[in-house]
């Protein structure tokens, strides 16, 4: 474990009410034109909190802006008669404007870290109005920016105000009932973005928006009209992070799966090679894993170089409808859908990076439905609670029902997916259908001290080549035995590590890097500082006492590294 965090601080559960996982919520409430429409306000993280906030930070022209707003709905500014922050989200802040008569509409302001902010925009725009072209439930767009060069001095999205309750705020509340009719419904929006067509890999704009050699034209749903919409650079967020933004490296539109497979990890090799240097991974508590020693950025080279050499052999050739290009919502999960009193989905919110990818690394089961890791699940069985439930204790019948609702939304997912829609289905169950996801977006991701994830999964590859290839010819990627049992090794320790993290942040009562609701961050606070004290007093040496003060978990720390 790593800093030594002792089994009896943080792998003893939360009793049942005591404190949940934050998670970010909308946030309701009228402010007048003041500096806190600039601010973060909705939370704050307990770390590297005064970065985020500054991250979130955007000034913009309010009277500018609202006039923009008011001219994109055919209105005067006069008639804007309210102006109140929304809701704040990881990459947008949205303000809801109020004309006279009250017509209601969200104007959406990007924070500083968005990138690539022309394309995010312009994307997000375009993939929306294609998705209501084909009456898919999605906001009405009024009018947009993908430039700060307007009077307003920053890029935006008018929209429409989906009216409903957000599904994030009800999700836990529902009967299983009420879920699986949401899951079902969601499955059945899915067979229809499955049923769209597209000529190529990327992401979506509208023609007008893009250079001519950036784009491939989507064909008119009309002979007689011009071809509005096209498939551009993709804007997964990876490809853009920190430095990576301004290299000069291929990012789409993708022709083939091949182009897929291979932009993210050659993007990587490019922004390694410029600059890299040895790192200790950023996720603290995998560093005593290594012995708290920096890992080597060239070994990661050399890894992605041979994922590059096996990429082909992940295609599924001899099926074309695995490889055909394919849209889905990037973040599927209660927070970005909208739902009626009878939980009928009124909008799908937050197109942002927004990819059209083969079919064969698109199809997933959303990360808010999936249980993958469990063997219940990943069986397909079907879910039941322990016979004696009813004679457990409070704790373990609270983690028992815990588990079984994430089994029940797993299978609830896969069996409604195999009934509405089978070509995703059909995705899902290929051979090995997961593993060549996995190796895809690892080698995609951005390096953050991590040697070891990529290189497992190459393994798992190698030692499964014939099954997963069908080809008779060995993996020419070859690992020494001890190599490979001494990389797995380092891997399932991660895992661990990571699995602590999250008790950790259980404990504390946070969310994803330290969040919480701003008039909870005081009590998160206090219990961070216990847990960290509890830790330093169970530390056996001085040396182990040092290593947990200079990497503890919840400290502020540099990120600029890792950008």
């Amino acid at each position: 474990m790593s800093p030594r965090l002792r089994p009896q601080f943080i792998f003893r559960p939360p009793k049942l009410g005591s404190f949940a996982v934050a998670r970010p919520v909308s946030t309701h409430h009228t402010m007048s034109e003041s500096p806190e429409l600039f601010e973060y306000t909705s939370g704050r993280w307990i770390y590297n909190d005064a970065l985020r906030h500054r991250e979130r930070k955007r000034i913009f022209n309010i009277s500018e802006l609202k006039r923009l707003a008011a001219r994109a709905v055919r209105q005067k500014e006069e008639d804007v008669v309210g102006f109140e922050k929304l809701a704040e989200g990881g990459f947008n802040r949205s303000f809801l404007v109020t004309m006279r008569g009250s017509f209601r509409f969200v104007a959406r302001v990007p924070y500083p870290i968005t990138q690539p902010k022309p394309l995010v925009i312009a994307s997000e725009v375009a993939t929306m109005d294609f998705l209501r072209s084909h009456d898919i439930p999605v906001p009405k767009i009024y009018g947009y920016s993908a430039t700060q060069d307007n009077p307003a001095e920053t890029e935006y999205i008018f929209m429409e105000f989906v009216q409903g309750k957000n599904l994030g705020d009800i999700w836990f509340n529902l009967s299983a009932r009420q879920r699986a009719k949401i899951v079902t419904k969601l499955v059945q929006l899915e067979s229809r973005f499955f049923a769209l067509t597209f000529p190529a890999s990327g992401s979506l704009y509208y023609s007008s928006d893009l250079p001519e050699g950036d784009q491939v034209i989507l064909p008119s749903q009309f002979p007689t009209e011009k071809a509005r919409f096209c498939i551009g650079p993709d804007t997964s967020l990876g490809l853009w992070y920190g430095k990576r933004l301004n290299l000069p490296v291929e990012r789409g539109p993708y022709r083939d799966c091949l182009e897929v497979l291979r932009a993210g990890a050659a993007k990587e090799i490019a922004y390694l090679s410029k600059f890299g240097q040895p790192r200790q991974p950023i996720q603290r508590l995998r560093r005593e894993t290594y012995n708290y020693q920096p890992q080597s950025h060239l070994e990661y080279i050399a890894t992605l170089r041979q994922y590059l050499q096996i990429a082909p052999s992940l295609i599924p050739h001899g099926n074309p409808t695995l490889y055909r290009p394919v849209l889905r919502h990037p973040d599927l999960q209660p927070n970005n859908v909208i739902v009626s009193d009878d939980l009928e989905i009124n909008g799908l919110i937050d197109w942002q990076h927004s990819t059209v990818l083969p079919l064969f690394l698109q199809c997933a089961i959303p990360n808010s439905l999936q249980n993958y890791g469990d063997e219940v699940s990943e069986s397909l069985q079907e879910p039941t609670l322990p016979a004696n439930f009813n004679h457990m204790e409070l704790e373990e019948r609270y983690q028992q029902a815990e588990l079984f609702r994430k089994r029940q939304l797993h299978h609830l997912y896969v069996k409604t997916t195999a009934e509405i829609n089978p070509e995703h289905y059909g995705a899902l169950a290929y051979d090995y259908s997961t593993l060549r996801r996995r190796l895809y977006h690892y080698a995609s991701d951005p390096w953050e001290g991590d040697n070891m994830t990529l290189k497992a999964n190459l393994i798992t590859l190698s030692k499964n080549w014939k099954d997963v290839t069908a080809v008779e010819t060995s993996c020419p990627l070859v690992y020494p035995e001890a190599q490979s049992n001494e990389c797995l090794r380092l891997a399932h320790a991660q895992t661990e590590a990571d699995e602590q993290l999250k008790i950790c942040q259980e404990l504390i009562g946070v969310g994803n890097e330290g969040w919480c609701p701003a008039d909870h961050y005081e009590e998160a606070k206090a219990r961070e500082r216990t847990l960290k004290k509890d830790t330093l007093d169970a530390a056996e040496t001085g040396e182990e006492r040092t290593r947990i003060e200079e990497n503890w978990i919840f400290d502020d720390f540099c990120e600029d590294d890792y950008m």
